[in-house]
């Protein structure tokens, strides 16, 4: 598949990640296309980063939003990781707020999901007797601690904490839905961490994203109506500008956070999300076993 050396460490490019050229990143090396038995996964480009490689994918699409969030194939892009080597992905994602405490251009390190979507394939392990994993904490710690060291290296704001409500699309959620997820303790809503964290885990790879706010949730605050226009169209001008800006700074976040990030041990849950089955002789040491 290819020759080169094991990537660690992948960026998992939410909503405009097309729009950065790669040598924002790093000096580019080369793009990966790797097949899967879940069908192509998504093309990584590998760059160098404080002399290191690190994978870099464009969730939606390499040239503009091309994959809505239901049909990006997550098994695939997790599989792929895996098989290039990665054990830890940074993730973004461009949720709106559901918080009355959030604005559009805020960052936030969500550490805790709920889960609603309907139709996505969401295991590896279809028709196998394994696949018990714990999701406390739902995200990696020790990617989270890099992200916090990271954006306070930089003087950014974020706030930490807070629970992502991931919903299915490619609509978007109704007031009452927005109502409902309030009630239930949902700070963010948006449609791109899930399965993926979950598929994260069950592989052993470290996961965790860093959100940007985009807009408001329907119903959170009253938005005008505009043909033709969504998330960022409806924000009052100064709200847009602080929201593209703190977009535009997610290269130098990504580049700080790997800093601090390969300072610290993999000491952490998800490493082991699998040994109960290893331990029990479920499964053995090569991994592409396991898949179901």
């Amino acid at each position: 598949m290819t020759s080169l050396p094991p990537i660690r460490t992948l960026i998992l490019g939410g909503s405009g990640a097309y729009t950065f050229p790669v040598d924002r990143f790093g000096s580019g090396k080369e793009t990966v296309r790797v097949q899967t038995p879940f069908g192509p996964a998504a093309p990584i480009r590998i760059v160098e980063i404080g002399g290191e490689p690190v994978g870099f994918l464009s969730r939606h699409g390499e040239t503009g939003y091309n994959v809505t969030a239901p049909f990006v194939n997550y098994r695939a892009n997790i599989y792929a990781a895996k098989e290039l080597g990665v054990e830890r992905i940074l993730s973004w994602s461009g949720p709106g707020a559901i918080a009355d405490a959030l604005r559009p251009g805020d960052l936030v390190l969500p550490d805790d999901m709920i889960d609603l979507t309907r139709n996505r394939p969401s295991t590896f392990y279809t028709g196998k007797g394994i696949g018990f994993i714990r999701m406390n904490p739902v995200f990696c710690p020790g990617i989270h601690e890099a992200f916090r060291k990271g954006l306070a290296a930089l003087h950014l704001a974020v706030h930490e904490g807070g629970t992502y409500v991931c919903t299915e699309g490619p609509r978007l959620e109704t007031p009452a839905e927005i109502r409902w997820m309030k009630g239930a303790g949902g700070d963010l809503v948006g449609m791109t961490l899930a399965p993926e964290a979950f598929l994260a885990r069950e592989l052993e790879i470290c996961y965790a994203p860093l959100c940007y706010v985009t807009n408001y949730a329907e119903g959170v605050r009253p938005l005008r109506y505009e043909k033709g226009v969504l998330f960022e169209g409806t924000l009052p001008e100064e709200e847009r500008q602080k929201m593209e800006s703190t977009f535009n700074r997610f290269p130098e976040i990504m580049i700080q956070t790997l800093s601090h990030l390969a300072q610290l041990d993999r000491d952490c849950p998800c490493k082991d999300a699998m040994l109960r089955y290893r331990l029990r002789g479920d499964i053995g040491k090569n991994w592409h076993d396991w898949i179901g």
